[in-house]
């Protein structure tokens, strides 16, 4: 009898210890499937945890396409142009590099550099071994090239229908939006082009008045949210870099010899200019000063203004991510703060054109002044040239007796 119940007692062990094997992995399985799934839930709240930073950066910066409303996975295609590092063009469009893509393009792969990398944010070229090669020229038509090109389309739109108007209606004042243009235009020409260069308006007016509406269209486009708008583009310091060394060229290529006098040797004591050069170097340093001011005071103003109006949307998802009633809340103070900080940006928009347009003036009016020396030279220039202004400014002397009191003489 005991012998019958070890058999049966081996037999049971040998027949249940694969299933309780099987039993264990199936367990581990589970086990292991289940941390899998919270760790793969782990990473996707990471994933959808929002980053500040990130997102105000990703919408400030320029971008190789030009972002949908409401719907930033999808985005409008523009061109890329590249030089690869043998000197190779290509040139295809972005939405072959969208969400991290490579693309091939005649033998060559492309993509756009990520967050770690050197480049990022630049499309770069992908070697066999797998490592980014930073491309010899990227000319591609980016968010805020494109936005240029628009802007430019825009400002010779408005100025050929002013003019076309004036062809077509000589006498006849323009009203509603040409009226408003018209308006704003004599504003600026009247009120600082001419009141500050005086006889030589007209010769700085068209640079002064053009760079004024490009900079003003470029500010209210960057304020819209749909396409064509939305680009940040005085807000990217290369925009108003360059804006800002134009006006450079401009004030120093038609400067006076008066001005490179008082640049180079100033009216001050000898010891402050030689030997040592202390007033020269000032005043060099100070030509280079006045376009760094243009270009830091109307790119720090935009991008402070779009910097704003981001935070306070980005306000509501990170009160929402702590209570709805929170999140509830701040969507009320947010959209009110961004609707009033939106109508301030519209005025700060033709504020900072304004700006820009009048110290572009001023600095413009300093090179064009003129020496004691010249202005005496140009009054006996004038004195000499008009022989009967003399008399026509002597005829009002008592005693003077002119050929008009002669004839009303004779008429009595």
């Amino acid at each position: 009898m005991n012998r019958l119940i070890r058999l049966v007692t081996i037999a049971a062990i040998v027949l249940l210890t694969p299933w309780s094997a099987r039993a264990d992995v199936a367990a581990d399985t589970l086990k292991v499937s289940t941390d899998l799934e919270k760790d793969a839930g782990k990473a996707q709240n990471e994933e959808k945890k929002l980053d500040p930073k990130e997102v105000i950066f990703e919408h400030l910066g320029d971008a190789y396409g030009w972002e949908v409303p409401f719907n930033h996975h999808k985005r409008i295609p523009l061109p890329v142009i590249v030089v690869d590092h043998e000197g190779s063009t290509h040139v295809f469009m972005s939405h072959h590099l969208e969400h991290g893509a490579s693309y091939e393009h005649n033998g060559k792969t492309f993509h756009i550099a990520g967050k770690d990398s050197p480049y990022k944010g630049k499309v770069v070229e992908v070697g066999a071994d797998g490592k980014e090669i930073k491309v010899k020229a990227d000319i591609s038509v980016t968010k805020d090239v494109a936005a240029i090109l628009i802007t430019v389309l825009i400002v010779s739109g408005l100025m050929l229908w002013h003019a076309g108007w004036y062809r077509r209606k000589t006498l006849l004042a323009p009203r509603k939006g040409l009226g408003l243009v018209e308006l704003i235009t004599c504003f600026i020409y009247d009120g600082v082009v001419r009141n500050t260069l005086g006889e030589k308006a007209h010769k700085f007016a068209p640079y002064l008045l053009t760079v004024f509406w490009f900079i003003l269209i470029a500010n209210l486009m960057g304020l819209m949210v749909v396409f064509p708008g939305g680009a940040n583009l005085t807000g990217n310091i290369a925009c108003t870099l360059v804006l800002s060394i134009i006006t450079f060229l401009v004030t120093n290529i038609f400067a006076t010899k008066h001005y490179w006098k008082e640049i180079l040797w100033p009216d001050v004591p000898l010891w402050l200019k030689f030997p040592l050069p202390i007033m020269p170097a000032i005043e060099i340093f100070g030509m280079f000063t006045k376009p760094a001011a243009l270009t830091v005071r109307l790119f720090a103003n935009m991008m402070g203004g779009h910097m704003i109006v981001l935070v306070l949307t980005l306000l509501i998802f990170i009160f929402a991510a702590v209570s709805p009633a929170a999140g509830g809340g701040a969507t009320v103070i947010s959209l009110l703060f961004s609707v009033f900080m939106l109508l301030i940006d519209v005025l700060v928009s033709f504020i900072q054109a304004y700006v820009f347009t009048m110290l572009s003036t001023i600095f413009i009016s300093l090179a064009q002044e003129k020496g004691h020396e010249d202005e005496h030279h140009l009054e006996h220039d004038h004195d000499h040239s008009s022989p009967g202004s003399a008399i026509m400014a002597d005829s009002t002397a008592p005693g003077v007796v002119t050929t008009v009191d002669k004839e009303a003489a004779a008429t009595n």
